[in-house]
């Protein structure tokens, strides 16, 4: 029961940037490896994410873009009541529009919604395969006011995605405040980060997050000899290190090294019981990448 509330907290306590990142990072390619370990699946991940902004008016924006990942894992010899190679390989495509505009001189609310599709892709693709997501918020960011002794930036609203290995809506609340010249923290949902300013191009992050995907299994897949799987869920949470530093204005590298805190890794049918349940128990998650935001 304790284990379980701990999860809970932790799940609530860590804060930010989902729709926040959407809607500022215009292109970024990254790549996530969990190693194996000790445990029966690992994988690497290769993501490749672009938006195009379309000026509206002075005070609102519109953003349309893709996210595409390619998802690999890699099972230990010991699983084998299914087929291993029939799930070793998934693509993920979300097709993204989103908005933005100035509410009045406090107050902006930015908005996404994306389909796409999240499968193993042995055959075309059908309705079973398309997943769906959505965030709205609003953004207080007092970050570059001058007449502001502490800068912040307040986003509050809420986000949903069937890709995120956690298939219901989660708060979205980032509260960003920098109390040093070279410290600054960010606290939220589902996300949080306390950061070191090193000079004006490169900082470290203590980071906690979340990570995962939910994806659809084509044709299902049997377990045990007796269960169809229809779907593959894992879900991660992790907190480590991250650096990054700005090569200009606008492109900044990245890299991450974390350790998992909590992770799990579930094949679930078409009625979303849990059919089988893969030891999962990495020690490590690595992910590095390049991003240009505004």
């Amino acid at each position: 029961m304790r284990q379980n509330l701990f999860k809970i907290v932790i799940i609530f306590l860590m804060g930010t940037m989902v729709c926040s990142a959407q809607l500022s990072n215009l292109a970024k390619i990254d790549y996530t490896r969990l190693p194996i370990g000790n445990s029966d699946v690992g994988y690497d991940r290769f993501r490749g994410l672009f938006n195009y902004p379309i000026k509206l008016n002075e005070d609102s924006f519109l953003l349309v873009g893709l996210d595409y990942s390619k998802i690999e894992l890699s099972f230990d010899k010991r699983v084998t009541n299914f087929d291993i190679d029939a799930i070793d390989d998934f693509q993920l495509l979300d097709l993204n529009i989103g908005y933005t505009y100035k509410m009045n001189d406090n107050w902006r609310v930015g908005a996404r919604l994306s389909t796409g599709y999240s499968s193993n892709l042995v055959k075309k693709l059908t309705f079973e395969d398309a997943v769906f997501s959505g965030d709205l918020v609003f953004i207080n960011d007092k970050r570059k006011d001058s007449t502001v002794s502490k800068p912040y930036r307040l986003i509050l609203g809420v986000s949903y995605s069937e890709n995120r290995g956690i298939p219901f809506p989660l708060p979205f609340i980032s509260y960003y405040r920098k109390f040093h010249p070279k410290w600054s923290y960010n606290l939220g949902v589902p996300k949080s980060n306390l950061q070191y300013h090193l000079s004006e191009k490169s900082r470290v992050k203590l980071v906690a997050e979340l990570d995962g995907f939910t994806a659809n299994i084509q044709d299902g897949l049997l377990v045990n000899n007796e269960d169809i799987a229809s779907k593959a869920i894992m879900s991660i949470i992790i907190a480590g290190f991250r650096y990054e530093y700005k090569i200009t204005k606008h492109l900044e590298l990245y890299a991450n090294l974390a350790n998992i805190i909590s992770s799990s890794a579930k094949l679930k049918d078409k009625k979303h019981n849990t059919v089988t349940t893969v030891n999962k128990n990495n020690f490590y998650y690595f992910k590095t990448g390049i991003r240009f935001k505004i």
